[in-house]
């Protein structure tokens, strides 16, 4: 969905937050990018994260949309004012919403990207990265007198990023990517720095239902119907299957495909229903599938039967091929049909 290989750095500013002021510093120069090599490693750093993040959010207020801090500023940079002063005033935004006492202090990176491609269009981008914790490495040197040595340094270097957020510049509205490590006392950084909200699209359809479905086979089938893991982990199958297969989603087609069972089907209307009131979500009816959301979703749906400690059985397909069945002793098995073995 996302491709940065022909982005470039148009411009880049460096200021250092912290909730001491003598330990803030606000810079009052663009940093220069000498050459090629410079501006590949800093490419590196800034997007590299962002390639694997198939969650997109956008901007949201409470009372109005345009009140959004962040996004104004961001609205300016895009419109052409001056990039450092606005740099300046995200700074401050950030430093104002930063209370919270372990908040940490960091080096505040602020990017203005060119030719970044989603969904095969190329648009202007704006990164802000919070660097809070930086990598030891060692740096090697040999004086005039041919004798080598070795020097411990600490630098921001192809570590996961602690906090970052890339605002990309697409038509109304922005599309906006989230990194927030380092997260589990603190959420600033998305609800008061960002002020995001899940992004109505493919990508976050996708997701979404994935994990609807997910939660309805594992957690609330069982509770209402006899089935076994191995039906549990054929649905689950045959959920992701219908996502690899089709280009556009259709809630009464998976359905059909898919559960099968009418009443099945009903007990899943009634959950999904449940499902998102309960999560403040909405899932349209039909959508486009993506393929990106699909391969990470597919990652986390288990076809893995686990039989005590002995045995782990991976059920990738017909579920025709396994019986399950129990032994006049009360002992549990499972017959399973095959082919070829390797």
């Amino acid at each position: 969905m996302i491709e940065f290989t022909e982005a470039s750095i148009n411009k880049l500013a460096l200021h250092r937050i912290s909730l001491e002021e003598e330990n803030s510093f606000v810079s009052d120069e663009i940093i220069e990018i000498v050459n090629e090599e410079e501006e590949e490693t800093l490419k590196r750093i800034f997007l590299k994260s962002f390639q694997s993040n198939s969650i997109t959010y956008e901007f949201k207020h409470e009372i109005d949309i345009e009140l959004n801090t962040l996004l104004k500023l961001a609205k300016n940079i895009y419109n052409g004012d001056s990039f450092l002063r606005k740099s300046k005033s995200i700074y401050q935004h950030l430093k104002a919403v930063s209370k919270h006492p372990n908040i940490k202090d960091g080096d505040l990176f602020i990017v203005k990207f060119d030719e970044v491609k989603i969904n095969n269009k190329f648009y202007e981008a704006l990164g802000i990265y919070k660097i809070e914790n930086k990598e030891s490495f060692i740096e090697t040197s040999t004086n005039r007198k041919g004798e080598i040595g070795i020097n411990y340094r600490k630098g921001i270097g192809s570590k996961r990023l602690d906090k970052a957020c890339l605002i990309i510049f697409t038509e109304d509205p922005f599309t906006v990517l989230i990194i927030d490590n380092n997260s589990s006392e603190t959420d600033y950084w998305q609800n008061e720095f960002l002020k995001v909200e899940l992004r109505n699209d493919n990508v976050n359809n996708t997701n979404q239902f994935l994990s609807l479905a997910k939660s309805y086979v594992t957690q609330q089938l069982p509770t209402e119907f006899e089935v076994s893991r191995a039906e549990q982990i054929d649905l689950l199958n045959r959920s992701v299957e219908y996502f690899k297969t089709h280009d556009n989603f259709e809630k009464k087609e998976f359905e059909k495909e898919v559960l099968q069972d009418v009443g099945i089907i009903k007990s899943f209307r009634n959950f999904d229903s449940t499902y998102k009131e309960e999560n403040a979500i909405e899932i349209a009816d039909d959508f486009s599938i993506s393929p990106q959301a699909v391969k990470k979703q597919a990652r986390v749906f288990k076809s893995v039967l686990k039989l005590d400690k002995n045995f782990h059985i991976y059920i990738h397909g017909d579920r025709e091929l396994i019986e399950q069945g129990v032994e006049k002793d009360g002992r549990k098995y499972y017959k399973i049909y095959f082919e070829t073995e390797s």
